[in-house]
């Protein structure tokens, strides 16, 4: 396990009680002094990406909703992979990782879209303060674990979790069997 960086995964333990958190797989967008902020990857809503931002649907990848990004409100943010072989304009796309990068929503749809290979709209996001996250890192409530390029555009998004714990082996790859409300067990 490397430490915390862009591009990295926040993969919650079962310890983690904030229902906000709860079995959530979170890629960071940006990791500095000033502290943290990522998007939720495995929470999609029932909200048609067609209703908020029709022009965005045709683009979308399945399932072509909205996802909760975090629970930080006010903001939307546009996840995209871009095809590799074409040049991306910079004043509508930053780069974060490889071909994996954010869209501004306010650019023409029918302009970006000859380079978006994928693509998913966040309502919110996951936002910690300087030091907040290292802290709860330290405490337990996360496992920070590499991406992989398919994590972010997951067709069956409510799985992520287990998926990404399984593939780690070991200890990790236990922990996805554990029921998310032991009590019922």
């Amino acid at each position: 396990m490397l430490g915390l960086s862009q591009g990295r995964l926040l993969v919650a333990t079962p310890h983690l009680a904030d229902p906000n958190f709860s079995r959530t797989v979170v890629l960071l967008l940006a990791h500095g002094d000033q502290g943290a902020l990522g998007l939720v990857l495995n929470r999609p809503t029932s909200t048609s990406l067609s209703s908020p931002l029709p022009q965005w649907e045709g683009l979308a990848s399945g399932p072509g909703v909205v996802f909760v990004g975090g629970p930080v409100t006010g903001g939307t943010i546009c996840l995209a992979r871009v095809r590799s072989e074409i040049a991306v304009p910079d004043d509508a796309y930053l780069p974060l990782q490889g071909r994996l990068g954010t869209i501004d929503l306010e650019a023409d749809p029918s302009f970006v879209a000859p380079w978006v290979e994928e693509l998913r709209v966040f309502a919110g996001y996951a936002g910690w303060g300087a030091g907040q996250l290292e802290g709860e890192v330290d405490e337990g409530a996360w496992w920070v674990l590499d991406a992989l390029p398919d994590d972010a555009f997951s067709d069956q998004p409510d799985g992520l979790w287990k998926r990404v714990l399984r593939r780690q082996g070991g200890k990790l790859a236990l922990s996805s069997y554990l029921p998310a409300d032991p009590s019922l067990n």
